[in-house]
């Protein structure tokens, strides 16, 4: 600043104000890609760059992570492009255990309520059962897609696993023999998420050619179809209550780069759209009531975000953008405040919801 004085006092009288402009408008342009500011009280817009320290745990993974789910409120599973699957305690910053058995990336991973076990799937056309007390091998091996595996999803009751592939191929399975008990296929119907409402005989499936399906899993027939969308849907999840889910699309430079919600009562409506994003939309889920007075959804992109979303207006309240991280992968929730979220090129990012001054969402580790 003292330099700066000396330099106005020193030039002649018509270049004083250029120089003043100048160093003005280097300050705005350095708060104008800081932080986004709200326009009206409830659409918050503001958009922070994660310059706060956290902490730096050893890597779950050595490669991209393609998908997380939490197991319970300490442990998540993780599994990725290095074939293994791993359970790692998110608040210690510890791995529990690494599985192995798999012969190429995993695709989803999927756990069984109130319990240790869990399932992974892969590009390797398998889907195996584990146990996280017992041997790093699988407990079962199922072998029934003839393509990769994109969807996972337990029963409210935990008897039945339900498979999807880009086979176009739902299969029906019951866990404690690991023998297949159904088998469905629809044309073009390329799977890329599954999740079963709680206390439903019903599964919810995202497909390729745009659409979403409701199936019941008694006989495993297709009970209803969501009007299509224009692009394809890549991920879903439905609320606790069973009333509601929420589905995302892929897109590039904001076109398609939205979420839906959809009523999966008697009108099976559409709901609500979340739009913000520039780039293909990942994942979607809803956040514990506990976190604020409102409903929330939060959504994870490949434009390296994290968008938390009111569920009933639309309205973006808060977006953290996760620099450096690349396409953001997966998104699970980890207890009443924390987010999990999985990247390309840094791992897991463990976030936590701030309201100490307001709706805030915070990166404060990396695994």
């Amino acid at each position: 600043m003292l330099l700066l004085r000396y330099q106005l006092k020193q030039a002649p009288p018509q270049k004083v104000w250029c120089r003043f402009c100048a160093v003005m408008g280097k300050l705005q342009s350095k708060l104008k890609h800081s932080t986004y500011k709200y326009s009206r009280p409830d659409e918050i817009i503001e958009e922070r760059i994660q310059t706060k320290a956290f902490q730096e745990y050893s890597p779950a993974h050595m490669d991209t992570v393609s998908v997380v789910a939490a197991l319970n409120s300490d442990v998540c599973v993780s599994g990725g492009k290095d074939k293994t699957v791993v359970a790692y305690n998110w608040k210690t910053g510890n791995v529990v255990k690494r599985f192995k058995g798999h012969e190429h990336e995993i695709t989803k991973v999927t756990c069984i309520p109130n319990s240790n076990q869990f399932f992974s799937a892969s590009r390797d056309r398998m889907v195996m059962m584990w146990d996280l007390h017992g041997s790093s091998q699988p407990r079962q091996q199922l072998c029934g897609h003839a393509m990769v595996v994109t969807g996972l999803a337990v029963s409210p009751d935990s008897s039945q696993l339900c498979t999807g592939s880009r086979d176009n191929t739902l299969l029906l399975w019951d866990v404690v023999t690991g023998q297949s008990v159904e088998r469905a296929s629809v044309s073009r119907n390329v799977v890329t998420h599954l999740c079963w409402v709680p206390r439903e005989p019903y599964i919810l499936q995202t497909s390729e050619d745009k659409t979403l399906r409701l199936w019941d899993s008694r006989g495993l027939q297709v009970a209803h179809m969501f009007p299509a969308k224009q692009y394809i849907q890549t991920y879903c999840e439905v609320s606790v209550d069973g009333h509601k889910c929420v589905s995302c699309s892929n897109g590039f430079g904001g076109e398609g780069c939205e979420a839906t919600l959809w009523d999966l009562r008697q009108t099976r409506n559409r709901i609500c759209e979340y739009k913000g994003h520039f780039q293909t939309v990942a994942s979607c889920v809803f956040l514990p009531r506990a976190l604020a007075l409102m409903p929330l959804i939060a959504t994870s992109s490949h434009d390296c975000k994290v968008k938390i979303w009111n569920q009933d207006t639309g309205a973006c309240l808060f977006t953290l953008s996760l620099d450096g991280s690349g396409p953001l992968t997966s998104l699970a929730v980890g207890d009443a405040i924390s987010l999990l979220c999985a990247s390309f090129n840094r791992g897991i990012h463990l976030l936590r919801m701030d309201h100490s001054r307001g709706l805030e969402l915070q990166e404060v580790a990396a695994f």
